[in-house]
């Protein structure tokens, strides 16, 4: 668990069915509160890979929110990939 107004790094990894790295192309990082309701969106470049396939946002927590969905979308061979996970936030 994650505290509220601290700063965490997303990850995703982006692969194909046979586990093999992937460069999709137009990737974005959504934040989801956990209505499925956008929070925000971030349109990721260069600066955010940190190998073939792998890419990593600093994100700081809201303090309102109990819980954040964040989705790393792609596309690959003009096909969407993405990668999807939660963070639960607790305030000390």
């Amino acid at each position: 668990m994650a505290l509220a107004g601290d700063t965490i790094r997303l990850k995703c990894h982006f692969k194909t069915f046979d586990g093999q790295s992937v460069e999709p192309t137009d990737v974005k990082l959504f934040i989801y509160d956990i209505n499925k309701q956008l929070i925000e969106e971030f349109i990721l470049d260069d600066s955010h890979k940190e190998n073939v396939g792998i890419f990593s946002f600093d994100y700081v927590l809201p303090d309102d929110k109990q819980e954040i969905i964040f989705e790393f979308r792609g596309l690959y061979n003009n096909k969407p990939i993405l990668v999807r996970d939660s963070v639960k936030i607790q305030f000390n």
